[in-house]
């Protein structure tokens, strides 16, 4: 007998609007992921209900994201200012809510119900209970992998959020880790069942990341022709270690003063985490080491001219102390731009260490300098390393993460069948 497909899922994301720009405040990967998957399950024509709190008066209740895509605006707690740390004590008013939602509908309105983050995931293990469906969670980061690589100024993850992570992960009838490292780590830290997890690469827009023209690039971004330039893209904050990027260039012109006049550094993003308590941060250490000439400050910005930027760059730098895979470095590949990232958590994954970028097993700055100055020294390799990032991007395409969830979801409705059978 064939698998059932769903016919509408209800996809939590209680901390951050799939309507948010990505790349400022808390919006991120996640983002990219609910807003990607959910327009091609309705493609497919799988509808799609994606709740999550609302930070203004200003949203509307329900808003179409896409045909067969609905975000659906919870009220629950203050619209401004609310910090992540005091969601928390809004679930069950969230909760409430969504459970209030689906209640005006007939009996039977989602299939399934999927979580993103360990917020929404609290959510989630109570709409799997009054609904009767299955719950399948993504955590996207978890807080024990990144107490253990906390920055210098960073915060702590409470122990309230490891508890919440070990409930939904006990709840979940399927876990969905980014990457083998995080399924370990689900399975190793939290005691998941091997069994409910699977691992499913995200993916990346390969119609919209995809390899042009360095010089035009380069002209509609007004950076020199013959710079060499380093990009780093995403929220800017200690556990994303911008700064070292900032000290690796320093490094590379001290060792080689003629690179001064040639040298660029951009960041394409806005302050988030801790990093908004010192959103002056990456201008004052600019500064203090002699190269704000050299820097470029960017904000958020779409997709398309995201794709600008990374063709733009000689090299992206993904230095995070922690990451559960990386997007930025899986963008900037697809548009055919070699990688220097940390040999960290999902970057594993998403960078193929010397075929379409190079992974740095250190926090030293000097270490990455020595890999940017080993690599626009040797212009074959670069070349080399830009064709194998193309060829590694490829293998992400979001078709393939939504097939493999189709599979999951479909998994999932069948055993919860056969347990209501039985």
């Amino acid at each position: 007998m064939p698998r059932r497909l769903p016919r509408r899922i209800a996809t939590i994301s209680v901390h951050t609007s799939p309507l948010e720009q990505p790349g400022t405040g808390d919006a991120g990967g996640l983002n990219v992921y609910v807003v990607e998957v959910a327009k091609r399950l309705a493609a497919r024509g799988v509808e799609v209900d994606i709740f999550t709190r609302a930070v203004s008066r200003s949203v509307p209740p329900v808003a179409e994201l896409a045909p067969g895509v609905l975000v659906r605006h919870v009220t629950a707690g203050p619209f401004e200012d609310l910090d992540k740390a005091d969601l928390p004590a809004q679930l069950c008013h969230f909760t409430f809510e969504v459970l209030r939602a689906e209640a005006a509908y007939a009996p039977g309105r989602y299939d399934v119900v999927h979580g993103h983050y360990w917020l929404s995931g609290q959510v989630g293990a109570v709409a799997k209970e009054r609904w009767g469906v299955p719950f399948v969670q993504s955590m996207h980061t978890l807080g024990r992998v990144k107490n253990a690589a906390l920055a210098a100024g960073d915060t702590a993850e409470p122990q309230d959020r490891i508890r919440g992570e070990a409930e939904v992960v006990a709840a979940a009838d399927r876990l969905v880790a980014n990457t083998d490292d995080e399924a370990a780590q689900l399975i190793g830290l939290y005691d998941a069942e091997a069994s409910r997890v699977r691992t499913i690469n995200p993916g990346v827009d390969l119609t919209v990341f995809q390899p042009g023209s360095r010089a035009a690039a380069r002209q509609r971004l007004g950076l020199p022709s013959d710079a060499v330039v380093l990009v780093f893209a995403g929220r800017m904050q200690p556990l994303k270690a911008p700064h070292v990027v900032l000290h690796a260039a320093a490094r590379m012109i001290r060792d080689d003063p003629g690179l001064a006049g040639r040298l660029r550094v951009a960041f394409v993003g806005g302050p988030s985490g801790t990093g908004r308590a010192d959103p002056d941060g990456l201008v004052e250490l600019a500064s203090a080491l002699g190269i704000s000439g050299l820097v470029r400050l960017e904000p958020p910005c779409p997709q398309p001219e995201l794709a600008e930027w990374y063709r733009a760059a000689t090299l992206v730098m993904v230095p995070s102390r922690s990451e559960s895979f990386g997007l930025v470095a899986v963008e900037a590949q697809a548009c055919g731009t070699p990688v220097v990232a940390a040999s960290v958590g999902g970057l594993r994954t998403a960078v193929a260490d010397g075929v379409s970028g190079v992974l740095v097993d250190s926090r030293d700055p000097a270490r990455y300098a020595r890999a940017v100055q080993d690599l626009i020294a040797q212009p074959a390799t670069l070349a080399r390393l830009s064709h194998g990032a193309r060829e590694h991007a490829s293998r992400f395409g979001w078709s393939v993460t939504v097939d493999r969830l189709l599979n999951l979801y479909s998994g999932a409705m069948s055993e919860a069948t056969q347990a209501v059978g039985s």
